[in-house]
C-alpha cells in the first residue's frame, strides 16, 4: 500500500465555481505511482465547498451559482450569524450541502474522471481569500 498527503494553498478565487483538476493533478503528481487506489480532497474551510461536475462548458458553473444562490439566498431575514457580512451565514449553508470532501478514483496513475467530469472549487464568498486543500492518495 502507498500513502501520500499534501496540504496545498489555493490563490484566492472571486465568488464562483472554479476548474481546480489541473491544479489539483499537478500538486500531487505521487499519484502516478499508484494503479489502483482513491484521491480524497479535503477543503478546510467551512464558506467553500468541492464538487465535480461538467468541465468542459462554463455556463454549467454560471447556473451552479445562480440556482445555489436563489437556492440559499443572502437576504433570507431569520439569519443571526451575520457578523462577517450578509455572505458568511449563506456561504456556511452552501458548503455543508454542496459538501467539503471528494473521492475520486485512480486508475493506472491518473484520476479516474468521466470525459466531461472536473473538479470544482465552490467559492461562497465575496472576498474568501487563499482556500487549503488537504490531498490525499493511496493505493497499490
Amino acid at each position: 500500500m502507498k500513502l501520500f498527503q499534501n496540504e496545498i494553498r489555493l490563490k484566492s478565487f472571486p465568488r464562483g465555481y472554479h476548474l481546480i483538476t489541473e491544479i489539483v493533478e499537478n500538486k500531487i503528481p505521487e499519484i502516478s505511482q499508484i494503479q489502483t487506489g482513491m484521491l480524497q480532497i479535503f477543503i478546510k474551510h467551512t464558506s467553500a465547498g468541492l464538487t465535480i461536475n461538467e468541465n468542459a462548458d462554463p455556463t454549467v458553473r454560471k447556473d451552479f451559482e445562480t440556482f445555489v444562490n436563489e437556492l440559499v439566498p443572502e437576504t433570507y431575514p431569520r439569519f443571526i450569524h451575520t457578523y462577517e457580512g450578509s455572505d458568511d451565514m449563506p456561504a456556511h449553508l452552501k458548503s455543508s450541502i454542496l459538501g467539503n470532501s471528494l473521492q475520486i478514483p485512480i486508475t493506472g496513475g491518473k484520476l479516474n474522471l468521466g470525459t466531461w467530469q472536473g473538479i470544482y472549487l465552490c467559492e461562497f464568498r465575496d472576498h474568501g481569500g487563499p482556500r487549503k486543500l488537504v490531498l490525499t492518495a493511496f493505493g497499490v
